[in-house]
Formats: structure tokens, C-alpha cells, sequence
């Protein structure tokens, strides 16, 4: 989809506030509402935006472990992918995957109550025999940075 510069706006509009009203994203635009809405249907319904969501601090309400787990299949064969990924889709405590190139195959962000809830997951996963031949994990000491709204001007410049 082609975006011009008003679209660049919208998306950044949303991106800082996501219940933004129709009129106050028309202002911030500067557009009419009516256009504006038109836009950002036409960015819905094109896939561009896929939800709006609420960011939960759940560092607040309970202690959690965030971990970074590299993943190695034994094998490298489509039916390989295709069957962890299935596996991982479906486990809510791994919040992101990647497949990555380089010295292993995938990346995940998982989020835990604790360590031994972490070490309980992997066993899980390595007794549905997904073919992990090998798995590193490093534990999250502090977050430094974690954008949730993408830098649009810089990723689409020329839509700016």
C-alpha cells in the first residue's frame, strides 16, 4: 500500500494513542473527520493497522522474568520449521519468536513468573520432541529500551 505524508501522520497519531478520537486525530492530521476516517479504514482494512491495544505494565502488578532463548533445530527441513512454530504459536509465555539467520535458528522473548517456571516451559518443549537440538537462554537483567511505537518517518521516508 502507498502512504503519503497524512497517512504517515495518522499512523503516528494512533501509535501514541490509540483511543484518540476521530475529531482530535482529524486536528492532529489536519485533516477534515471525515477524510481522516477514510484513511484509516482504508489503513485497517489493507492490514496496515492490525489492532488497537492497551500497554500493561505487569511489572506493577507481579514480579516476572523475561528471557531471551536461542533455539537450534537438529534439523533444517520445512516440515522442521514448520512443526515448532506451530508449538510455539500456541505456548501465551513466549511473547515473540524469530527465525534468524547465523549460528541458530530462532529467537524468543518469553515472559514467566519466575526462573523455574522458565525451566518448566523449556522441559515442556523439549519432551513435545520439536526437534530442539539445542537452546541458550539469557536472562533479562534490566530493560534498557522496549519501543512500542516504530519510528514510521525514518522506516517509510518516503511516504514523509
Amino acid at each position: 500500500m502507498k502512504l503519503d505524508a497524512i497517512d504517515l501522520r495518522i499512523l503516528e497519531a494512533i501509535q501514541e494513542n490509540g483511543r484518540i478520537t476521530k475529531l482530535a486525530l482529524a486536528e492532529k492530521v489536519g485533516l477534515s473527520p471525515t477524510p481522516c476516517w477514510l484513511r484509516l479504514r482504508k489503513m485497517e482494512n489493507a492490514g496496515v493497522i492490525t489492532g488497537y491495544h492497551g500497554r500493561v505494565a505487569v511489572r506493577r502488578l507481579a514480579q516476572v522474568a523475561s528471557v531471551m532463548m536461542q533455539v537450534t533445530l537438529a534439523n533444517h527441513r520445512q516440515i522442521d520449521f514448520d512443526r515448532f512454530e506451530r508449538a510455539v504459536a500456541t505456548i501465551p509465555e513466549i511473547v515473540a519468536c524469530w527465525a534468524v539467520g547465523g549460528g541458530v535458528d530462532y529467537m524468543l522473548k518469553i515472559l514467566a513468573p519466575d526462573i523455574d517456571s522458565y525451566q518448566r516451559l523449556v522441559d515442556g518443549l523439549l519432551d513435545r520432541d520439536l526437534g530442539i537440538d539445542r537452546y541458550f537462554t539469557y536472562i533479562v537483567t534490566k530493560t534498557v529500551k522496549e519501543e512500542t511505537v516504530l519510528p514510521l518517518a525514518t522506516l517509510l521516508p518516503s511516504a514523509g
